[in-house]
């Protein structure tokens, strides 16, 4: 199998893992679709450069852990869901190096992604529909994930507000990390409006495919993108490695096990693997 039969092949399995998180949540696929390749560009090993941001939906740790523990017993990760405690000022960790790698490294399994992504939306979408008084958009669930539940109530609030206000004024941070989203091509900050209206349309554009695959958000907005993949391998290594890594893990598992239900041979095998990736 040639390269590009196998890249099709893997989008092919990423697009099927999205619609089984759509069925069995209940979440709209077109909207989960199109997150995914804003997002990563459908990348499921992508990380970015500025963040701990990693996987299809680009989770960073702590928002990965929290979804984690809140929904992860309900989808067969009980074992992941149990491992992670919280302390003080509401900051997630897990006390076994091991364990928390695998838990993190399951932010690249499409599966399990696509899953935590879609608990995610359904759970901000009915807080947001309590907190404005209206149906939430597609773009609304969008703003929740890239700027948190509390971020997106101050983002569609202020908007509601003062539309022409600068977004990089109220979320200094986030404009920090995503130059391109914050400001225009002349450095001028974009307004929360402009801001909302450009994720709309990439938002349509990567749900209905007419944006290409492999487009993360930061490359649909502007130039820049800070999203990259793997550790600059050529695709043939990379391929070689990825079919040499899936035979080890059937074969840890036994052939019947699951990233969602691992052994603990097979968890520290999924750190294993993205150590491999990242190294």
């Amino acid at each position: 199998m040639g390269v590009s039969s196998v890249l099709a092949s893997a989008a092919g399995g990423i697009q099927s893992a999205i619609a089984t998180a759509a069925r069995t949540t209940g979440v709209d696929f077109s909207y989960l679709l199109g997150q995914a390749k804003l997002e990563s560009g459908l990348n499921a090993t992508a990380h970015a450069g500025t963040s701990s941001a990693s996987g299809l939906y680009q989770f960073i740790d702590q928002s990965w852990l929290s979804v984690v523990k809140k929904h992860g017993a309900e989808h067969g990760l009980g074992w992941a869901a149990d491992a992670i405690s919280q302390g003080a000022g509401g900051h997630l960790s897990v006390s076994d190096g091991a364990t928390k790698q695998a838990i993190l490294a399951l932010r690249n399994d499409p599966g399990t992604a696509s899953l935590m992504a879609a608990a995610s939306a359904s759970d901000n979408k009915s807080a947001l529909e309590a907190s404005l008084g209206r149906a939430a958009t597609g773009t609304d669930l969008y703003m929740a994930h890239f700027l948190g539940l509390g971020g997106a109530r101050q983002f569609l609030t202020g908007m509601a507000a003062n539309p022409q206000a600068s977004g990089a004024s109220l979320f200094p941070a986030a404009a920090s990390a995503n130059h391109a989203v914050f400001y225009a091509a002349d450095g001028s900050a974009r307004s929360l409006s402009d801001i909302y209206a450009r994720f709309a349309d990439k938002l349509g554009a990567a749900a209905s495919g007419t944006l290409p695959a492999g487009t993360s958000i930061e490359a649909a907005l502007a130039d820049g993108s800070t999203v990259v993949g793997g550790a600059g391998e050529s695709a043939d290594d990379a391929v070689a490695w990825a079919k040499s890594t899936i035979g080890q893990l059937r074969t840890a598992a036994g052939n019947t096990g699951s990233l969602l239900r691992p052994t603990p041979g097979t968890a520290r095998l999924a750190y294993l693997m993205l150590a491999n990736m990242e190294g």
